[in-house]
């Protein structure tokens, strides 16, 4: 499993080019040779980095669904709008299309955000507008979702 760390700052070129930082190309030296697949989020106008290992494990869980059950189709349409699979050029950049730069409202200012196993790229306007929400109390939020989750002690 890969664990990325960090958030990145950086722009897109004019054709839709992304430099990797090297802080990050460092983290995927490793899996840099299997290639990504990149693809639309969820729950949010960003897109979703994923080293081919990653998105094999992701997809496997996508590939259990009942095709008889529509609701499952609508989902996996869903999913796999828009998704590509890339390379990294020798120059450490990766390319997004246009119909993906689209979703996610990416102009020119750009982070790269850890979410743990993949990395989500926003539009940074964007980006700063979902982590500095006023409405979201992260701590309430931390506790919700991680106060009944016994860790237990590694030692």
């Amino acid at each position: 499993m890969v664990n990325i760390i960090g958030s990145y700052e950086c722009r897109v070129d004019a054709k839709g080019r992304l430099a990797l930082p090297s802080g990050l190309k460092k983290q995927l030296l490793e899996v840099v040779n299997e290639g990504f697949v990149l693809k639309r989020s969820v729950f949010h106008s960003c897109l979703e980095l994923y080293p081919m290992s990653e998105w094999n494990s992701e997809i496997a869980g996508v590939n259990k669904l009942n095709r008889f059950v529509k609701k499952n189709n609508d989902f996996i349409r869903m999913f796999m709008a828009g998704v590509k699979m890339l390379e990294m050029d020798a120059s450490g950049r990766i390319q997004i299309s246009k119909d993906l730069i689209n979703f996610s409202g990416i102009k020119k200012e750009v982070v790269l955000s850890s979410a743990v196993n993949r990395i989500e790229i926003w539009d940074k306007d964007s980006y700063e507008a979902v982590v500095n929400n006023p409405e979201v109390d992260f701590a309430e939020l931390a506790e919700e979702v991680m106060g009944n989750i016994d860790l237990g002690d590694d030692k």
